[in-house]
């Protein structure tokens, strides 16, 4: 018999932050989820949920498994509705539909809050991160060749976008 684990999605408090930083420097030591080298410390991650950003969290068992976020595609007013997302996984819960619950979440989060559209540019290599995105309706944009390096090599990053909102619903 299978035991079934839920997963409960809610907003981040300070008390997430070390988990947040464990799975955040995860992602980066693995190289697909992300450019980013430098590791993060809990004190960064804190700072982020203290300034508000729409940070959230994916528990099971009450352990912190996953987080995501979106933070403003641009600074222009008139790109105020798009948000940038982000979702990561603890290793131990990849393959548990942790992204799943915390992707419903975000869309529903970011459409609250008056978002119209959520876009990421996800690195090539990221299958599951791809998988993810068209699973919640996002669409692949493009390639982004080239994009950066990471590790001396250059890697490739796809853009996915999803319209959400007042935007999903005209014709």
């Amino acid at each position: 018999m299978t035991v079934q684990v839920e997963t409960t999605v809610r907003p981040a408090t300070p008390a997430d932050a070390a988990a947040i930083a464990r799975i955040y420097n995860e992602g980066i030591e693995d190289r697909i989820a992300t450019f980013e080298t430098r590791l993060r410390t809990p004190d960064e991650i804190e700072a982020r949920i203290a300034s508000g950003e729409p940070l959230i969290v994916a528990v099971r068992s009450g352990a912190v498994v996953g987080f995501a976020s979106w933070l403003p595609y641009s600074d222009r007013e008139v790109y105020a509705g798009v948000g940038n997302y982000t979702v990561y996984v603890a290793r131990g819960a990849r393959g548990a539909r942790v992204g799943s619950a915390l992707m419903r979440r975000l869309i529903a989060d970011a459409e609250a809050a008056g978002l119209w559209k959520l876009l990421s540019i996800i690195l090539a290599s990221n299958a599951a991160s791809v998988a993810l995105a068209r699973r919640h309706g996002f669409r692949i944009v493009g390639v982004h060749e080239r994009h950066a390096r990471l590790d001396g090599e250059w890697r490739d990053a796809i853009l996915v976008e999803r319209l959400i909102g007042e935007a999903a619903r005209e014709d």
